[in-house]
């Protein structure tokens, strides 16, 4: 093959053939448009009428009793773990490498968060590490469906079974997934997730909060929904607080957001459906190339739904010794960009949760986690591949082509460039803005 770009090559993709629209996301129709006007132009901004016909077309969809919509997937995941009990002197279990809004929820409610590892092949919470971090104080576990693939739901949600654990989803990255014909956000006590514009789901700014627990519902909404109080305490319980949540908390949606999130829903599965295609189209392209691997559930009925986030294994033995910083490198430069390194930092290594007294509960201990050593080393193992929103095959051929330039090129040709530096939350420390 021809000299790679990164060494002053010709691009397989030329600057003039790159198609943002390929990859441009959320795709907006004429009916979301309208839907976000009416609302500016009816001043309904911060209403709760659209909100509750999101929640209620949610809820259909995901086959659960109960949706509340939030203002962001921080706050939704905030209040699944108050409306579960969790409280100071209390322990939840979650994956070091995850985004922080995972768990930093835990935090204001006085609770400490414990840090177990994930599995190196499919990046999500590891069952038997889970279950080693187990002690009298635990109170729930905290499972993400990270980077787009199920989390190991049968093995997870029998060891919370067996130690009376209440069990929170955290759907962010994976809206309309499936485990085992199952979709996600429906195994669990209660489901939290983002909704925001770079998710496969997209509204904007907004969050969700599902479950069928007609008291977790309740504790959601007196945390930070003051103006639904009323619809869900009795007299007796509005006599004292009146209709002030009890959070002190304002976490309603915006129902620009909300009306953007009735028209998303009517397209989503289909638009995931055609991303599936897309994606599975590139990797059938590259499959055979050594040292290179999909992560992709295997079970039967299992799927990565808008592979959001998604990222593959490199070993970088199999090109000699060149990392995956390098790499990336190389195959942004044949192709003007989409690919990416690492994932998110191993946030067990981060002092604010054992070193930051922000709530006044104290500092947490930070050998409570033990060693992660996955997650400690999965940043320089990973890269991310193109998120094609569209089934294109004669665009996506390109790409399947630049791979396989560099992935031909590397071993001999990097060498005298190659970034060997330490990389967290998929940036290389060496390449960091002072």
């Amino acid at each position: 093959m021809s000299k790679l770009a990164i060494l002053g090559g010709e691009r397989v993709i030329a600057e003039k053939d790159v198609d943002k629209g390929l990859f441009h996301w959320p795709i907006v129709n004429d009916a979301m448009r309208a839907a976000q006007a009416k609302v500016l132009e009816d001043g309904n901004m911060s209403g709760t009428d659209i909100a509750r016909r999101f929640e209620a077309d949610f809820a259909k969809w995901q086959g659960r009793k109960y949706a509340l919509t939030h203002n962001n997937g921080t706050n939704a995941l905030n209040a699944a773990m108050y409306a579960i009990g969790l409280g100071p002197g209390d322990e939840i279990i979650c994956t070091s490498v995850t985004y922080w809004a995972s768990c930093t929820g835990a935090l204001p409610l006085g609770a400490t968060v414990v840090f177990c590892d994930i599995d190196p092949e499919t990046l999500q919470m590891d069952p038997a590490s889970l279950e080693a971090r187990i002690t009298p104080r635990t109170k729930a576990i905290m499972v993400v469906h990270y980077m787009a693939h199920p989390a190991p739901m049968d093995e997870i949600m029998a060891i919370a079974k067996k130690h009376n654990l209440k069990v929170i989803e955290d759907v962010s990255h994976a809206q309309g997934g499936h485990y085992k014909g199952k979709m996600l956000g429906t195994f669990g006590d209660v489901a939290a997730m983002s909704l925001m514009s770079c998710k496969s789901f997209a509204i904007g700014e907004g969050g969700m909060l599902v479950t069928d627990d007609a008291e977790i519902y309740k504790k959601a909404i007196i945390l930070g929904h003051y103006d639904r109080i009323v619809d869900v305490c009795t007299d007796e319980e509005m006599e004292g607080p009146k209709n002030i949540p009890w959070g002190g908390l304002k976490n309603r949606m915006h129902q620009t957001a909300a009306a953007i999130g009735v028209e998303q829903l009517k397209k989503h599965d289909s638009e995931i459906a055609e991303i599936d295609r897309a994606m599975k189209y590139f990797w059938k392209g590259i499959e055979d190339i050594p040292g290179l691997k999909c992560i992709y559930p295997k079970d039967e009925g299992s799927d990565k739904a808008g592979w959001y986030a998604s990222r593959f294994l490199y070993d970088k033995e199999a090109f000699g010794g060149i990392s995956n910083v390098t790499f990336c490198d190389a195959l942004n430069a044949e192709t003007g960009g989409q690919f990416s390194f690492g994932c998110n930092m191993p946030l067990h290594l981060s002092s604010v949760f054992f070193d930051v007294e922000t709530y006044g509960h104290g500092k947490h201990d930070r050998a409570l986690s033990g060693d992660l050593p996955v997650a400690e080393k999965i940043n320089g193992m990973l890269l991310g591949e193109p998120w094609f929103k569209h089934y294109d095959t004669a665009k996506i051929d390109m790409y399947i082509e630049a791979v396989r330039k560099v992935a031909a090129n590397a071993a001999a040709d990097l060498q005298g460039i190659n970034d060997t530096t330490p990389i967290i939350g998929g940036v290389a420390l060496s390449k960091r803005k002072k």
